[in-house]
């Protein structure tokens, strides 16, 4: 089958989003698929664009008015798809449904072809918080046009365990994991100190902050024996260092706790030395405030990319293919601090080899959940 990959940005080779992207697509291949890639960028010379496989479909031109016209300008995609005899469109929600939007995939259905659109995070709304005026209208937009565009869908693609999202029947799916592109983990030995390692780009419902709490309140006893450090990889923006009215800041909780030696902030980093890090940890960390965003239920990313490394996690959502796993600890799902303690103690008795681990979510690859999708059209 003939399928159009449909994003509304570009690709960024740092991205933990365009590396999750690409593994999506090699899935669909692998399931013997031709499949094709819509993007949106802009070129050297400030044109903003349209592409597919990095050939220009539409040129907008440049300034505010080509930024207005990407976003209405979508009959390019369409003509693609009827010259090309594409006969599927996987499209990744961006937030951003209109009644561009919504014409473009009714015509795309009168034209028998069939589509499905990936949700990353259900629910969204609530990640909208705090932010500026802007976005919080694009969201507006979005809230009044995306139960029509579902309707135009074959079914929504969800990493959550909820049946119907916007009124459309749900593809209910596991993030993926592409075992060829994770090296397994080579962790240093556990002995007098442990180190964390938390890989996001970091937002609020990371909850991050709890385990720095959670750090600074182990330091606060006299009697800790093991010292323990977190490594934080990835952007952290100023609202999250800093903090706002809504959220808590990791300065403000590390200077209360004297901790600044103790929580290592690394940037974004990928391939060698982003495995060096994972190396010289023994111990990971999940999200730890998905409730801020008003989930219970979601299968994250991360969550599997740390098991295919092979390295043991925390994380507080639910998240079926690892509740029972004897290699993560659950956290509640609240605003209290980590306690260290049970890290420890956890790690005191691990036994699992990083194979093991890793063996362990062999049904996991992105072969086998896009394969759901295609089965279920």
């Amino acid at each position: 089958m003939r399928i159009l990959f449909l994003t509304y940005h570009g690709f960024d080779a740092a991205s933990g989003i365009t590396k999750k992207m690409q593994a999506q697509i090699k899935g669909l291949r692998q399931n013997g698929n031709e499949v094709y890639v819509c993007t949106y960028d802009m070129e050297p010379n400030g044109d903003r664009c349209r592409y597919v496989d990095g050939k220009v479909i539409q040129n907008y031109g440049q300034g505010v008015l080509a930024a207005i016209r990407q976003r209405y300008g979508y009959q390019c995609i369409y003509n693609y798809c009827i010259e090309n005899n594409i006969r599927m469109v996987y499209v990744r929600h961006f937030m951003n449904a209109s009644y561009e939007l919504v014409k473009l995939f009714k015509k795309l259905k009168k034209a028998d072809v069939k589509s499905v659109m990936e949700i990353p995070t259900y629910p969204y709304d609530q990640e909208f918080r705090g932010f500026p005026l802007v976005l919080r209208t694009k969201l507006h937009i979005d809230q009044l046009f995306r139960h029509q565009l579902a309707k135009q869908m074959e079914g929504i693609i969800t990493f959550s365990d909820e049946e119907s999202i916007f009124g459309q029947r749900t593809i209910r799916v596991s993030n993926g994991v592409d075992m060829d592109g994770i090296p397994i983990h080579q962790p240093v030995s556990f002995e007098d100190e442990l180190h964390l390692i938390g890989v996001a780009e970091v937002h609020v419902w990371h909850g991050y902050d709890r385990l720095i709490r959670g750090l600074g309140e182990y330091y606060r006893n006299e009697h800790c024996r093991k010292q323990v450090f977190f490594h934080i990889v990835g952007a952290v923006w100023p609202n999250e260092m800093n903090g706002t009215n809504m959220i808590p800041g990791f300065k403000p909780i590390i200077e209360e706790y004297k901790i600044s030696d103790k929580v290592i902030f690394h940037g974004a980093l990928f391939g060698k030395e982003l495995d060096e890090i994972f190396n010289k940890c023994q111990f990971a960390v999940g999200s730890l405030g998905r409730h801020r965003s008003g989930i219970v239920s979601i299968k994250t990313l991360k969550n599997r990319e740390y098991a295919c490394r092979g390295i043991p996690f925390i994380y507080s959502e639910c998240d079926s293919d690892f509740e029972d796993k004897p290699y993560i600890i659950k956290a509640p799902a609240d605003e209290s601090p980590i306690e260290i303690s049970k890290i420890l103690s956890f790690m005191n008795d691990f036994q699992m080899s990083p194979q093991q681990i890793r063996k362990s979510i062999e049904n996991l690859t992105w072969k086998k959940q896009m394969a759901k999708v295609i089965d279920s059209i």
